[in-house]
């Protein structure tokens, strides 16, 4: 298999195609949120966050290592491919097996016997993902990023039509449950149909040990990282309430869907690009720097806006009943503004083959996550936010320290890098968030505030000559050119 080596050209066009995908699907899955939402309670929502957290954590155990080390080995052949493909089939079987005979023990642990049943069901998605996670890694290392435009898509629209015909029938938690099902499913049979790779009858122990070598470091941080996640939520669930659980939860998701879809979108592709070019130190310490500098640009204004017009925006999109969980969404969207100086940095530091220096990190911050957890814990479900917010802004200096040494990139000058958009997206913040003193309707509000955003951050734009602004703008104006071409 050989690797191809992305030029400029072709990481500028995976990041379109990841942008797009990314955008697509989660444009469709806000849609049906917001339907479901109006179907369903906050009940069926808190118990399908109780159910993913045991699945979600199974799976990180396939979603990553070891198709992180595809993408980072240079020279991955088709050996290598095939024998991570037969080991994680195998394993998500073993992984779902322990889920299948533990339901029950889960179950009651809730008192919730009726968890057993869609909690087995979910946990399909397991295998399903096995079967999955090298056609995915094979897209990423060959940057056919438009294969995951259809199958993301693909699986969100046709997950979406059925996920609203449950809900709309009266299946409550079901409805959920088989929309996320489906989804998994037909993303994966469209990658299976659109890739030119198939697993050949070759299994090397060889090259199964080189991968885990690599591999058992990142998967060592994703699970870290995923348990302090879902051990934040096993608490709120059983400590306090599904309902509680299900403000959280919704708090999260749409500062989360920004931040995914640009970050995802970006890291993708320069994950991919870092790794081809993880001799070169100095192209890598200029792409990661302007990575931080084009997501910041992107996310920054985005979060900033939606968290000043937080309590219309949920009141008209999910009606009133989902107002308790404002304060959560204002408290996510300053953790995800700080994703781009996280994920940035741990990008090079991956592509720079250094697992290691990632595990570390990882622990470091776990530890200062775990210590914060147990200070807040008595405090309420609000408090654990709130600590969530201190610990982000602790991980992010953790995570730009190694790049001080690696790529000569210091913490202040990522923050240098970042301020012009830290100040022109808290300029916009404060003059949107005026409005809210007219005390006009929701409606009225909105649409008075999302233009003023809009005008004072790109009019700030152009009248500051931001660098990224007129990088992102000759990408769109080069896209268009190619467009018309064809």
């Amino acid at each position: 298999m050989s690797n191809t080596s992305p030029g400029g050209g072709k990481v500028i066009s995976g990041f379109l195609w990841s942008f797009a995908e990314r955008c697509g699907a989660q444009a469709v899955t806000f849609i049906v949120g917001l339907i479901l939402a109006r179907l369903l309670t906050p009940d069926d929502y808190g118990t399908v966050a109780i159910m993913t957290v045991f699945t979600g954590l199974l799976t990180v155990f396939v979603d990553s290592g070891l198709a992180a080390s595809l993408i980072q080995k240079k020279d991955a052949d088709d050996a290598d491919f095939s024998t991570v493909f037969y080991f994680n089939v195998g394993f998500c079987l073993f992984l779902y097996m322990v889920l299948f005979f533990c339901a029950p023990l889960i179950s009651s642990s809730y008192g919730d016997a009726s968890l057993t049943a869609p909690l087995r069901v979910l946990g399909i998605t397991i295998i399903v993902s096995g079967l999955k996670n090298v056609q995915h890694a094979y897209v990423s290392k060959t940057l056919q990023f438009r294969l995951f435009f259809f199958s993301t898509l693909g699986g969100t629209i046709v997950a979406a039509v059925v996920g609203i015909v449950m809900a709309y029938l009266g299946f409550g938690v079901w409805a959920i449950v088989t929309q996320h099902l489906t989804n998994l499913v037909i993303d994966t049979c469209v990658l299976w149909v659109t890739t030119g790779w198939r697993p050949k009858k070759l299994f090397s122990f060889t090259r199964l040990k080189s991968s885990f070598s690599y591999g058992w470091k990142i998967l060592a941080s994703a699970l870290l990282s995923t348990l302090i996640t879902d051990i934040r939520q096993i608490i709120i669930g059983y400590r306090y309430s599904a309902s509680d659980l299900s403000y959280y939860n919704k708090g999260s998701q749409l500062p989360s869907m920004i931040t995914n879809n640009i970050n995802t979108a970006i890291d993708s592709v320069l994950f991919p690009a870092l790794s081809s070019v993880q001799s070169e130190q100095e192209r890598i310490r200029e792409m990661t720097r302007k990575s931080i500098r084009v997501s910041t640009y992107l996310i920054l204004p985005l979060v900033t806006g939606l968290a000043v017009c937080a309590e219309p925006f949920i009141r008209i999109l999910l009606t009133e009943k989902w107002i308790s969980c404002a304060p959560y969404l204002q408290l996510f969207c300053i953790t995800s503004a700080l994703h781009p100086i996280h994920t940035s940095n741990l990008n090079a530091i991956k592509a720079l083959g250094r697992s290691d220096i990632f595990l570390k990190l990882d622990i470091v911050k776990k530890a200062v996550g775990i210590i914060i957890l147990i200070i807040t814990i008595p405090f309420g479900p609000l408090a654990i936010a709130v600590g969530l917010v201190f610990g982000s802004l602790i991980s992010q200096f953790i995570n730009s320290f190694p790049n001080k040494k690696l790529l000569n990139y210091t913490y202040l000058q990522q923050v240098y890098d970042m301020l012009p958009y830290i100040a022109l997206s808290a300029v916009m913040g404060g003059c949107v968030y005026l409005i809210n003193f007219l005390h006009l309707s929701d409606w009225a509000s909105l649409a008075i505030q999302i233009p003023l955003g809009a005008i004072i951050y790109i009019g700030g734009s152009i009248l500051f000559k931001m660098e990224t602004y007129h990088y992102l703008l000759d990408i769109l104006k080069a896209s268009f050119k190619k467009m018309k071409r064809k």
